[in-house]
């Protein structure tokens, strides 16, 4: 049990370590460069506030994908792991070593699956995109 609770707990340190966020990158035009690189940042904060006031949300839910995936994992591990140490007579042990590895690669696959995707949803890149286009930048793409 206590090497469950270690497993879980390294796996939230870890999704969380994973998630990082992306932003437009900028072309320094004329406007950019006239207004400079603290006034653009402030620029595409005020964007992204706007957007999410709008319901564009940035995040597609990454940490939450890992940690349904442990947690899915833990769960199919514990219990098959409860069946075949039944079969051997050792159901409570099973379904410890069962609910750990199955963890494991719950923890895993939820991290190889949404270092996949890591932009943002579509509709908050296009509202912020087009947000800062409206006051004079010029977004190239998000990074």
């Amino acid at each position: 049990m206590k090497l469950l609770k270690v497993l879980i707990s390294g796996s939230i340190a870890f999704g969380l370590s994973a998630c990082s966020t992306t932003g437009p990158i900028i072309y320094p035009n004329t406007h950019f460069l006239s207004m400079g690189k603290a006034a653009a940042e402030k620029d595409i904060e005020a964007c992204r506030k706007l957007a999410e006031s709008a319901g564009a949300r940035e995040g597609d839910g990454k940490l939450g994908n890992v940690a349904t995936s442990t947690a899915m994992g833990a769960g199919v591990g514990a219990a098959s792991g409860a069946v075949g140490g039944a079969i051997y007579g050792a159901a409570g042990q099973g379904s410890v070593v069962g609910a750990a590895s199955g963890a494991v690669a719950g923890l895993l696959r939820g991290v190889l699956l949404s270092s996949k995707s890591s932009q943002p949803n579509q509709a908050y890149i296009n509202f912020v995109s087009r947000c800062l286009e409206e006051k004079g930048y010029e977004v190239t793409g998000w990074q």
